[in-house]
């Protein structure tokens, strides 16, 4: 179940880089397929239910707050309680530090390039599409940062 993780995760990768949105029938597959792993014993991280239920609702919980202020998307909320599911508890922190260090670079980087002109590409592909149906434009792709801490988190070794 750990490549059906690592492909749920590259292509949030791609959807919200590319969309600046999760979609919901997305986010529930994997919440879907993290539940399906743990019934099956087939847990990447050896978690069981309670573990992957207090991930999850931790996760959520954490980053409803945001949203409540209008700091983020309800997909990247969604996304990251079905993330917690995957990955339970214990690894949330260091998830979330290392996307938000991620995304605040790629804020950082957005302003720089909005008043000095010198990558107007890179500007335009940093900002991503303007809101849809009067939504606020929401430029930095969160739930696209947490999906690449979760692939280093996987690659260190340190869930295992």
């Amino acid at each position: 179940m750990k490549l059906a993780l690592l492909i749920w995760l590259l292509a949030a990768i791609v959807q919200d880089g590319r969309e600046r949105r999760v979609r919901n029938g997305f986010v529930l597959t994997g919440a879907a397929l993290a539940l399906l792993a743990v019934a099956l014993d087939l847990q990447p991280f050896g978690l069981r239910g309670p573990e992957v239920l207090l991930g999850g609702a931790v996760a959520f919980g954490g980053l409803l707050c945001f949203y409540a202020f209008g700091l983020m998307g309800a997909g990247d909320v969604k996304f990251a309680g079905a993330l917690g599911l995957w990955v339970g508890m214990q690894p949330l922190l260091p998830i979330w530090v290392v996307a938000s260090l991620l995304a605040g670079l790629h804020g950082l980087l957005w302003l720089v390039l909005q008043r000095w002109h010198v990558a107007p590409r890179l500007a335009l592909a940093l900002s991503g599409r303007p809101g849809d149906h009067g939504r606020r434009p929401r430029p930095i792709p969160l739930a696209a940062y947490l999906a690449v801490a979760t692939i280093a988190f996987m690659a260190s070794g340190l869930g295992t």
